[in-house]
């Protein structure tokens, strides 16, 4: 679901916390939304919408391979992939980037195969192959799909990265090259940089405030360094794999024995390390960080905190407040910032929940002039939903909103298929989808108002500006105390004085 984005140790003087409050109350003068108007509703009916989920069939391979089927015989095509219960999460702590390259690298080479002929043979399929994973990720994921006519020939391809990949050196050492020529790239955006230090700020060691490898990282991955991470990893025990379209789940097995499972034999399950991560941190005191970016003509912000990990029952409420403070663009940030203000084109809030605590946040990119004004409607609108109850025309439209999205993931297989993915990497109870909408529809706004102000702490918000420091740090200042930074992560004195292009 699209409402996830993707936090560490601060100190903060009371004098910090005065200030806040301070601007806090100066926020709160009387705010306007004139000549914003919602102009209908999401079109669904108020009552809760009751779900059927189509039910996929499941079953377990000899070697404990997980197999997910989903009939849908719409369209003479099919979506499969390959989930390995392994991902960034689970990188050696001196190797980060071991489970994103290994991933990466599958396609690009096998013992029978060169890159090239796997790009050459999905082409002439009119088929699709990719891996990924991330590297604050639980998984890694093999994904492939085409038409049906054409099933044997994609799985012999899907297989054959996943059991037989070779790491070649030149093509790592291409990925490499090219990943270090990105990150270049990244380090002259501003919303970039303003994700790498909110990230950095919120967890500090923990592998979740990873957004990008160091040239030096990426450079210390080797092909050993990848064989050892699949060895260990990529085990059928460790597995799920599941399939949507136009197939029959009974001979899908019977192929999967042949080419996944012990009538293979050389897929075979063993032991796996599990993760062993360190403790998200409460957070402290709020603090402002501020990215000196020089010359640019925009600011951009994050505020934000800590929030829950992905099974806490709060997740409901949560989504609900999400989805009234700036889940989209009949939402209070946006309705204020853009709409009435003028300040951004954009202004949002999302949450993360994962198997460690996620956060919660705000963002907006603006005009450096409008920063201060931006930063006390945002600080606005935090303090009215954890002060108010929402309003109860709002309160419902933002439940048709959750609900109403939901209800068009049921047109898309491979959104159903994702759900019920998600419902085994995270333990979910097994009916969790089907009483989705009835758990979002028995929110209250009591419910809202008691979650934002358990994940909205003013005195714990932490704040990441990136801009021109030398015309925003007094702004910045007016509401708490400011660390400076330059755009390599690196603390600073005072702005620097070279000037950058946007």
């Amino acid at each position: 679901m699209k409402r996830m984005f993707a936090i560490t140790n601060r100190a903060l003087t009371t004098a910090l916390t005065l200030a806040l409050a301070a601007s806090v109350a100066s926020a709160q003068q009387p705010q306007t939304l004139k000549g914003v108007v919602i102009k209908g509703k999401t079109p669904i009916n108020k009552e809760v919408l009751k779900v059927a989920m189509p039910k996929a069939y499941e079953t377990e391979l000899g070697n404990g391979l997980r197999v997910i089927a989903l009939e849908n015989h719409k369209l003479p095509t099919f979506a499969m992939q390959m989930v390995i219960l392994s991902g960034g999460l689970s990188d050696p702590a001196d190797q980060p980037g071991a489970a994103q390259y290994t991933a990466a690298m599958l396609r690009e080479g096998t013992k029978t195969r060169s890159s090239r002929q796997i790009a050459e043979a999905v082409e002439s399929l009119g088929a699709t192959l990719n891996a990924g994973s991330g590297l604050s990720s639980p998984i890694s994921a093999i994904t492939a799909g085409g038409l049906t006519e054409n099933f044997d020939q994609i799985m012999g391809l899907f297989a054959d990265v996943i059991l037989n990949p070779s790491f070649p050196a030149d093509d790592l050492n291409q990925l490499k090259s090219r990943a270090s020529a990105q990150l270049r790239a990244q380090r002259s955006q501003s919303e970039f940089l303003a994700n790498e230090m909110f990230l950095k700020t919120m967890y500090g060691a923990h592998p979740a405030g990873r957004i990008a490898l160091s040239p030096a990282q990426i450079q210390s991955l080797t092909p050993d360094t990848l064989k050892k991470f699949y060895a260990a990893n990529y085990k059928p025990n460790n597995a799920i794999f599941a399939i949507v379209g136009d197939v029959n789940p009974t001979e899908v097995v019977a192929k999967l024995e042949k080419i996944f499972g012990t009538q293979h034999g050389s897929w075979t399950r063993g032991d796996v390390p599990q993760p062993d991560l360190p403790k998200v941190n409460e957070p402290g005191s709020s603090k402002i960080y501020l990215v000196d970016r020089p010359g640019s003509e925009q600011t951009n912000l994050i505020l934000g905190d800590l929030a829950i990990e992905r099974n806490d029952p709060d997740y409901y409420a949560l989504d609900v407040m999400n989805q009234i403070l700036g889940g989209g663009a009949s939402a209070r940030l946006f309705l204020n910032l853009r709409e009435d203000k003028g300040y951004t084109y954009g202004a949002y809030s999302g949450f993360t929940a994962a198997k460690y605590r996620g956060v919660f946040r705000a963002n907006t990119e603006v005009q450096t002039k409008v920063t201060k004004g931006s930063m006390d409607e945002l600080i606005y609108e935090f303090k009215r939903i954890r002060d108010e109850k929402t309003p109860d025309d709002e309160f419902d439209r933002a439940k048709r909103t959750i609900v109403g999205g939901f209800a068009l993931q049921l047109e898309s297989p491979q959104s159903l298929l994702a759900n019920v993915i998600t419902q085994k990497i995270y333990n979910l109870p097994a009916d969790y989808w089907d009483t989705y909408p009835q758990k979002i529809a028995v929110v209250t706004a009591d419910d809202v108002q008691r979650v934002a102000q358990k994940y909205l702490d003013l005195a714990k918000l932490q704040i990441v500006a990136v801009g021109d420091a030398k015309q925003i740090a007094g702004v910045m200042k007016q509401f708490g105390g400011v660390e400076l930074y330059d755009t390599e992560g690196k603390p600073l004195q005072s702005p620097s004085t070279d000037a950058k292009t946007n």
